[in-house]
Formats: C-alpha cells, sequence, structure tokens
C-alpha cells in the first residue's frame, strides 16, 4: 500500500513516523514537486498545490487532514471521481467548544469593556447583561456546533440553531433551510458560524443579513472567512449595529497588512487557531477509516461532492 502524503506547512516527519505506527505495511510518499514518483493508492492531504492534481489521477480515495472540504473541492472537475473522505472530530470539537465559550463569555462579562477601562486607570463597575436576553445562536449544527452548543448550555444560555435540514437537539429552539434564517439572525444575540464553505454559503453573511441581527448582536466567526461579507462587517461595527466580533478565519490568510480589520478595536483577531489538528488523532482516524475502505466497509464522513462537505 502506498500512501501519498502533502503538508503545506512541509513538516512531514512526524506525520510519516505516525503512520508508520498506525500502518505499517504502508509505504508513505511524501509529495515533493518535480520530484516523479510512481502512483500510489490513497493521498492524504488538504489543500493540495495544483502540480500535485496529476497524482490524484491513481488514487482510490482521498483522506483529508480537516474537517472541512473546500481545500479540495476548489479543483472541481479536475478531480478524479474517487471518495474524498474528511476528518470527523480528531479533537477539534473540544478546541472549538472553548473557544466559542470563552468568546461569548468575554463579550457576555463585557471583558473588552473593563479591559479599555483599566488601560485608561478607571474603576467602575458595568451594568450586567441580561442572561435572559442573550439568545447565542449557532449555525450550523454539525459535529463541531452540537459540541459548542452543549458547551454553552452549563452556562445557561438561551440557545438556538440553523442547519440545512431539519433537526431536534434537546434544548436548543432549532431552525432550518433558507426559509428560516431570518427568523434564526432576528432572535440572535450572539451568532456563532459553523458552516462548511460552498457557493451557496459564500457571503452568506452581507449587510442585508447582518443587520437582521437585533442592535448590539456580536459575531464569532470559526468557520470559514468567506462566509462572511468583511467589508459589509467592518460598516455595520462603525455604525453601531453589530457590537464587535471575534474573528478566527479569514478570506485571505494570513489576514494582510492593511486589511481594516487590523485597525477596528473592536474586532478581536486571532491567526486560525480555534481547533487546530491534532497530528496523532487524526491519522489514528485517518488509518482507521483507510483500513474500512480496504475491507469495503461502510466509512463515515464521505464528502457528498454536490453538497461541498
Amino acid at each position: 500500500m502506498r500512501i501519498l502524503l502533502h503538508r503545506a506547512d512541509g513538516i512531514t516527519d512526524p506525520w510519516v513516523a505516525d503512520f508508520a505506527a498506525c500502518l505499517p505495511q504502508a509505504q508513505i510518499i511524501v509529495w515533493q514537486e518535480g520530484v516523479p514518483i510512481a502512483p500510489c493508492d490513497y493521498a492524504v492531504l488538504w489543500s493540495p498545490p495544483v502540480a500535485l492534481l496529476p497524482e490524484l489521477q491513481h488514487v482510490k480515495a482521498i483522506f483529508l487532514t480537516g474537517a472541512g472540504a473546500d481545500g479540495i473541492l476548489k479543483y472541481s472537475e479536475a478531480l478524479p471521481p474517487v471518495p474524498v473522505i474528511r476528518l470527523g472530530d480528531a479533537g477539534m470539537a473540544i478546541q472549538m467548544a472553548e473557544y466559542v465559550s470563552h468568546a461569548v463569555l468575554r463579550y457576555y462579562r463585557r471583558l473588552d469593556e473593563y479591559d479599555q477601562q483599566a488601560r485608561r486607570g478607571i474603576w467602575k463597575q458595568l451594568p450586567q447583561h441580561d442572561k435572559a436576553d442573550f439568545t447565542v445562536g449557532v449555525l450550523g449544527t454539525g459535529v463541531l456546533g452540537k459540541r459548542v452548543l452543549d458547551a454553552l448550555a452549563s452556562f445557561g444560555f438561551p440557545l438556538r440553531g440553523w442547519s440545512r435540514t431539519a433537526k431536534q437537539i434537546e434544548g436548543v429552539e432549532c431552525f432550518a433551510g433558507s426559509a428560516q434564517l431570518d427568523d434564526f439572525l432576528r432572535g440572535t444575540r450572539v451568532l456563532v458560524c459553523l458552516l462548511p464553505l460552498t457557493p451557496e454559503t459564500t457571503n452568506l453573511l452581507d449587510r442585508s443579513r447582518l443587520s437582521l441581527l437585533p442592535q448590539g448582536a456580536y459575531l464569532i466567526n470559526v468557520a470559514r472567512g468567506a462566509l462572511v461579507a468583511e467589508p459589509d462587517l467592518v460598516t455595520l461595527i462603525r455604525a453601531g449595529h453589530i457590537a464587535g466580533a471575534t474573528l478566527d478565519v479569514f478570506r485571505n490568510e494570513p489576514l494582510p497588512a492593511p486589511h481594516p480589520f487590523w485597525d477596528e478595536p473592536k474586532i478581536t483577531i486571532t491567526p486560525h487557531i480555534s481547533a487546530l489538528t491534532l497530528r496523532r488523532e487524526s491519522i489514528e482516524q485517518i488509518s482507521a477509516k483507510l483500513l474500512a475502505f480496504e475491507r469495503g466497509e461502510p466509512i463515515a464522513d464521505v464528502v457528498d461532492r454536490q453538497r461541498g462537505y
């Protein structure tokens, strides 16, 4: 068994070693541009360079090192008609729950405002937000979204969730489909975005939809930057309709130096760290799925190319 491995960061030795431990029968081939290789049975990657695409024509399946599929599906027709399998949880859900809980609590407890006061030497208690009116809405209720909702439930926030198709989640007011999206947004004080990036969700949160959020709403985006129309978000924050945002993902990464987000004090920026890929957990999951695929067994997390995730 030959497995083609590509890592955009160039850090491949630990991946090769861990794959050797999980799949001793496999030969791991690290792709290098310009170096010819014999055909491989499988590929493990996320967002490969164009020069790698010809090597994928020989594989039986493509395994992704992330929960999203947009990094590979952007190549569309250039991909072979083989299964594309993304990561399930692999340790990302708990990280996402930690990050989102911190961001929600920071806004709810007005800690950014207290930081600003402290820098000016001001000792002043601010009125507490009414939790009953502090509804947190999660846009996307898959594995990660459900874990975030579970974490937030322990703090007693009113919760709502939106998904493409109807779901029932205990303790959560659920909305589904485009017909219920506007109502979902109108009643959401803190909007957490966890949707996959597809043609249908690109720029989903534009000025018209963000304006549906109540005055003083807050945005947390830990999904993909292109879900948000960035100029519209800046406009609504500066106009006072949106109180602020915590953003971990951006349309262009790293976030360019002249981007207006850097100069907006009401936007908290982190460098795509809300849920880092955990190497060993990811390799164990990929290895188990690969062996199941070899045996002809059904496996989870096969990407639906029509839906984009």
